[in-house]
């Protein structure tokens, strides 16, 4: 069995059932006729990063790590409150600076959140070109990225 079949195995047995115990999977996969050893295990629960919650009987069992993923806008608020130097207005064309590697990130970022009076976005290592869709956009995008970045 391969190493994504045998995780995926993994995933359905600490969902459906209470494992405590590395042995306790050990066994259960056994019982499916999946032949493992504790060590193979052991690295498929760091790989798949499993952690051990309260279970309802008063001990812990495995389950699945939880994502706290952040929205592209809170990203992009954060990303500027920590680089942002410059914004300045030029007709539809807003140029920002920000800290050296910083640039690509904030582009993607701009392009993920979709604002409507964006036509595209262009990044380098300390900079980006924001063209818009009509010189009062770039305003009114230019007076919105500022706000974000002084939350």
């Amino acid at each position: 069995m391969k190493k994504a079949e045998r995780q995926q195995k993994i995933k359905e047995i600490i969902t459906s059932e209470s494992i405590e115990r590395q042995e306790d999977l050990v066994k259960r996969l056994n019982e499916m006729g999946l032949r493992v050893t504790q060590a193979t295990i052991s690295r498929d629960i760091k790989e798949m990063q499993l952690v051990k919650i309260p279970a309802e009987d008063g001990g812990y069992r495995y389950d699945l790590p939880t994502y706290h993923r952040q929205s592209d806008e809170m990203q992009l608020m954060d990303v500027l409150q920590d680089s942002l130097e410059q914004l300045k207005v030029s007709d539809r064309f807003i140029a920002m600076t920000v800290h050296p590697g910083n640039g690509p990130v904030v582009a993607v970022l701009l392009r993920r959140v979709n604002y409507p009076t964006i036509f595209t976005t262009i990044g380098d290592d300390a900079s980006v070109l924001i063209v818009c869709v009509s010189a009062e956009a770039a305003k009114e995008l230019c007076q919105q990225l500022k706000e974000l970045a002084n939350q």
